[in-house]
């Protein structure tokens, strides 16, 4: 139980460092603190109960992405500003670190491997925030077309 807190406690201070880093110090920083934070939950989450790594990475895109959307309306602020710093605890560094460690080693086989893995994580947090994007932009639409009716 403790590994997890301490967890999500850096996915926390993980997303905050990113969000001063790019200047955002307002009262942005709390919905960025609260999306870095539940989302890296999200993954520990869904990866202590069996799912793999690409499951849980795009599960958690999925909310954080959904949370973006939802909190920039509620800030009327752009959803880029605030989906970008809650994601940094979702990046695979240590994976890409080894890739590009096995490629500058020039052990190809082991990079492939690396290299595979990693797009396979990108390709999981991209999929979760297209979709998140998607069901926003479908809600938005339904919600202008029901206004227009009345």
């Amino acid at each position: 139980m403790k590994f997890y807190v301490i967890q999500t406690i850096m996915g926390i201070l993980g997303s905050v460092g990113f969000a001063v880093l790019f200047g955002i110090l307002d009262r942005k920083l709390i919905g960025i603190a609260l999306g870095g934070g539940a989302g890296w939950a999200v993954y520990l989450l869904c990866t202590a109960n069996g799912q793999s790594m690409f499951v849980g990475l795009f599960v958690a895109s999925l909310f954080i992405a959904a949370f973006s959307e939802v909190l920039a309306r509620v800030l009327k602020a752009p959803v880029i500003l605030l989906l970008v710093p809650m994601l940094i605890p979702e990046i695979p560094g240590g994976d890409l670190y080894y890739a590009m460690y096995d490629l500058v080693q020039r052990h190809f086989t082991d990079f492939g491997n690396s290299a595979n893995k990693v797009l396979m994580e990108a390709g999981a947090i991209a999929l979760g925030i297209i979709l998140a994007s998607y069901i926003s932009k479908f809600i938005l639409n339904i919600q202008l077309h029901l206004v227009r009716k009345t």
